[in-house]
């Protein structure tokens, strides 16, 4: 008899892609630079240096195989990354004894950083990958050269790096800073935000003039509450929760969703045209006359596939969503959209 593995398990709250899919996250490309690509070393190190990318193919190459985990829930199992562990390059700088954390920068317009304290970098076998799965890393992976950090949700594995430097004290990293991403990243322990600073009388306070147009407010408690034609356009509610409210009417265009809970919510007619809702919820939600055109999808849930019988969308033809979004869901989220929305199986897939 053959050997039979068990199957990669999940971390709470995702849900794997299709095979094949690997879906695109953040910005496409790095910054336009015409120096040669060089990957440095610095800070409290005894021998900063820094290496071409043609020295960092050169050295001895180490492999991990990870499961990719995304902090909009969605989860890639196994992929092969090779390139050089960051030991290695450790200890050819050799850190001070003040050393206690690293800091990554990449070679983008906006400088995206991340960091992780020293000693966590190094237990998690990170690695500074070349490839995946026998390929050079396309540029939209992060490619030619990006941090891959096993065990912990994947926007600490920086895309396009270019300088690595050790630091007495912490220095929080891009999403950190700006979009509230937990600084530890732990998928098992769910560290995807940080804690809201809102409290719930606060943020009813703010809500009672149904317009939230242009705020950031992380981790909005909204659970319950009618917020008929609340105006959200542009707002950034990433990690909101709206479970139960009735929000007929309401204007979430534009607006960054990432994460937001709507399960049973009423959304008859809300329109959330180019909505960012990668990694939303909206389990037994009320989404007929919705208007859904443009927006991301990645990861989104319509029903609980770990609960068969429990609550779905309500969804008709009424709903307008582009038929072609369908690709950024798991298969079982597709399949049920499509009987929602009667789609043809082929017009689903265009």
């Amino acid at each position: 008899m053959g050997v039979t593995h068990d199957p990669p398990k999940l971390p709470p709250g995702q849900q794997w892609v299709a095979p094949g899919k690997w879906p695109p996250m953040g910005e496409r490309a790095p910054r336009q630079d015409d120096a040669p690509w060089r990957v440095q070393l610095a800070g409290l190190v005894g021998d900063p240096f820094s290496l071409s990318l043609a020295e960092l193919s050169s050295l001895p190459q180490d492999e991990r195989t990870i499961d990719i985990h995304c902090v909009t829930r969605w989860s890639k199992p196994a992929v092969r990354f090779a390139g050089v562990s960051l030991a290695a390059l450790l200890n050819r700088a050799g850190p001070t004894a003040e050393a206690r954390f690293i800091s990554f920068t990449a070679r983008s317009d906006r400088q995206h950083s991340t960091s992780l304290r020293l000693d966590d970098a190094l237990a998690l076998e990170s690695l500074v990958a070349l490839s995946a799965d026998g390929e050079p890393l396309a540029v939209e992976r992060g490619g030619p050269v990006r941090l891959v950090v096993p065990r912990r949700y994947f926007y600490k594995s920086l895309k396009w790096l270019e300088r690595i430097e050790l630091l007495a004290e912490d220095r929080l990293g891009f999403w950190e800073q700006t979009a509230g991403y937990h600084n530890e990243a732990d998928p098992w322990q769910e560290q995807r935000y940080i804690a809201s600073g809102l409290s719930k009388a606060e943020a009813r306070a703010i809500l009672s003039a149904r317009s939230v147009a242009g705020r950031d407010l992380l981790g909005l408690q909204a659970a319950g509450l009618d917020l008929s034609g609340l105006q959200a356009a542009g707002a950034l509610l990433r990690d909101a929760d709206f479970r139960g409210s009735r929000l007929q009417g309401a204007c979430f265009d534009g607006a960054n969703l990432t994460n937001a809970h709507f399960a049973g919510a009423d959304l008859r007619g809300a329109s959330f045209r180019e909505a960012d809702l990668e990694g939303a919820d909206f389990s037994g939600a009320d989404l007929r006359g919705a208007c859904l055109r443009a927006a991301s999808f990645v990861a989104a849930s319509f029903f609980d596939a770990d609960l068969p019988a429990g609550p779905r969308a309500l969804l008709d033809p009424t709903t307008d969503l582009d038929a072609a979004v369908l690709e950024q869901l798991t298969l079982p989220q597709q399949a049920f959209l499509r009987q929602a929305l009667r789609l043809p199986a082929e017009e689903a897939s265009e």
